[in-house]
């Protein structure tokens, strides 16, 4: 296991439209700036130390999770099709272990637990997102007015539809689990081996329904929980900030939370917070009533975690020379008090 290191700095923006790297020499990590320009606005990187990569390989991570008997894609390639999997053994106990721990996490946070529906009506559908985003995402049942959801995010902003919110009963700050499905239509597609973009996933979502002047605040809050739910997890992570010109419809600012990956020596994608502003209260008539009449919430949503793509980086940062995993203290307690989980095939 290698340190975790951490220190967030100011953000920078810059001119260029290119990627800019900085190595800081002789101090045993590095330190990388990325923004990205364009014509409608500006990405900006909140920078981080990496921990760095240790002196021994880091397999793939569908190899890593082999060793433990924990994965059979080929047996969910019969069953369902590329983009499934099955996970077996303590690579799923450690799936719904991650699950359990990022639950209570937010509890403790002052979120209120919640299972919503995992099938939304298309008026739901439209008023959480734009047409691009449902073609690309959105799995429909036929002959119903019925979508899986991609995201409980959905569901759960859909909960408040055509409701007139009382003031003193705001902000609404909820917690959702739910398994999550897509089509992943598009340039990325399914990936042939692994776990990374997949059609089924589980993911532990936060969403905040709150006025409009404190949603600023909101949306800071809620991608530094995810930040320090990975940080608990001895996983170091970054934030990028997303250029309007990249932004979905409906989306005032967005922020992707990375990963450090130390098999590739580079950070990934692992949880997207989002401040929709008015848009979605809009369209989902959404309204708070105050003392001089009724007014549109702002909607805010942010994932906590999503395994299994989250299990990638969670297996990189913690996997030991001897190819054991180690259990960070946190999940401890959700793995049966094990401090590692140790390879069946060497």
């Amino acid at each position: 296991m290698f340190p975790l290191a951490w220190r967030p700095l100011m953000p920078m923006a810059l001119k260029s439209s290119s990627k800019i790297m900085r190595r800081t020499r002789g101090l045993g990590f590095k330190v990388t700036l990325m923004t990205s320009a364009s014509p409608l606005g500006l990405a900006v990187k909140y920078m981080m130390r990496e921990s760095g990569v240790p002196d021994y390989e880091i397999p793939y991570h569908t190899d890593i999770m082999e060793k433990f008997n924990g994965i059979d894609l080929e047996a969910a390639g019969k069953v369902a099709g590329n983009g499934f999997y099955y996970l077996m053994g303590d690579i799923a106990r450690l799936h719904s272990a991650v699950i359990s721990y990022a639950r209570d996490f937010m509890i403790d946070r002052g979120f209120t637990y919640c299972i919503p529906p995992f099938m939304i009506r298309s008026n739901v559908v439209t008023g959480v997102m734009s047409f691009d985003e449902m073609d690309a995402m959105m799995y429909k049942i036929e002959g119903e007015d019925l979508y899986l959801i991609g995201t409980s995010e959905h569901s759960m902003i859909g909960k408040f539809i055509d409701t007139l919110l009382p003031e003193e009963q705001l902000p609404q700050t909820l917690t959702s689990y739910s398994p999550c499905f897509r089509k992943e239509k598009g340039a990325h597609g399914i990936e042939e081996r692994g776990v990374y973009r997949i059609h089924q996933f589980e993911k532990q979502e936060m969403i905040v329904v709150c006025e409009p002047e404190e949603s600023k605040e909101w949306y800071d809050k809620l991608w530094k929980n995810t930040v320090d739910l990975f940080r608990s997890m001895d996983i170091p992570v970054r934030t990028l900030e997303c250029c309007s010109g990249d932004l979905a419809d409906l989306k005032v600012k967005s922020v992707d939370v990375e990963a450090w990956s130390p098999r590739q020596q580079k950070y990934f994608e692992v949880g997207s917070c989002s401040n929709l502003g008015d848009a979605q209260a809009r369209r989902l008539g959404i309204r708070i009533k105050g003392e001089n009449g009724s007014y549109f919430a702002h909607t805010l949503n942010n994932t906590v975690v999503a395994p299994p793509r989250m299990l990638i980086a969670f297996l990189e940062n913690n996997l030991q020379a001897d190819g054991s995993v180690r259990i960070p203290e946190v999940l401890q307690p959700y793995m049966g008090g094990n401090k590692e989980i140790t390879p069946k095939n060497k």
